[in-house]
């Protein structure tokens, strides 16, 4: 009968050799495929909605290039994602919102700019945000998900900042309605670190009850605005999924070498 520590030490290194374990170990944004031109730096799994984040920060030009994507909670819905330079909730936020339905022959979601102010209704029409935004566009990905791209011109020497991101089920006259407040909608906030071409983020604390839903657009989400840091450390290196992907062959490796020194 072979040794009990043998039989382990080969189930170890089946595992973790199998192509099923090496998937399970990669974030799910890597997978994301998109059109020849698009291509960034790093990704991240959001806490909440499903969501995920493909950006690429350029120190040298303070510039952030995004692509947020997430699926609209209704067919004919919204996604949006922004930046919170003065706190942590929707209060604040310099928004990009896709929504479904696009413009004039357009099938592509409309981009819209929205510098969230209170807790008022959105209009149809973009208002001017604090970070200048370029290139922006929308498509539809698999599984009804929304991708929405854009290049904010942050300011100099930023080193983190607030983010934040919702989902809507429906639009009317070119405005975002108001989205759900459920507990997933109420967590969708997080702090982006910047540091040289790498950055990373880190869930924000728990929200709080949330504030009485307005009659439409995008309300803000409850929580300080306070501006107070994340208490959660943000996640190190260039991109999470790359990490997780390499550590599954190097652990095979050694459980390859724990092997052969028992056989």
């Amino acid at each position: 009968m072979a040794h009990p520590h043998r039989l382990a030490a080969m189930l170890a290194l089946i595992l973790l050799a199998s192509p099923a374990a090496m998937r399970a170990a990669e974030a799910a944004c890597a997978g994301e495929k998109f059109p020849a031109g698009r291509a960034y730096a790093a990704c991240e799994d959001l806490p909440s909605l499903g969501a995920a984040l493909h950006y690429t920060y350029d120190a040298s030009k303070s510039s952030l290039s995004v692509a947020f994507v997430a699926a609209p909670a209704g067919a004919g819905g919204w996604v949006a994602w922004g930046l919170n330079p003065t706190g942590e909730g929707m209060a604040g936020t310099q928004a990009l919102v896709a929504l479904k339905g696009g413009s004039g022959s357009s099938p592509a979601p409309a981009v819209k700019t929205y510098n969230i102010t209170g807790y008022v209704a959105l209009g149809g029409a973009s208002t001017p945000i604090a970070f200048p935004a370029t290139d922006l566009a929308a498509d539809e990905g698999s599984g009804g998900k929304i991708r929405l791209y854009g290049k904010l011109q942050l300011h100099k020497g930023m080193k983190s900042v607030n983010q934040v991101w919702q989902v809507g089920s429906s639009v009317t006259g070119g405005a975002p309605d108001k989205h759900a407040f459920g507990p997933a909608n109420l967590a969708s906030k997080a702090k982006l670190v910047l540091a040289g071409s790498k950055a990373a983020t880190a869930a924000s604390p728990a929200s709080e009850p949330a504030p009485a839903p307005v009659a439409g657009g995008l309300a803000p989400s409850s929580g300080s605005d306070s501006g107070a840091s994340s208490s959660v450390a943000p996640t190190a290196g260039k991109n999470a999924a790359t990490t997780a992907a390499v550590s599954a062959p190097a652990l095979a490796v050694v459980a390859l070498v724990g092997f052969l020194a028992i056989v």
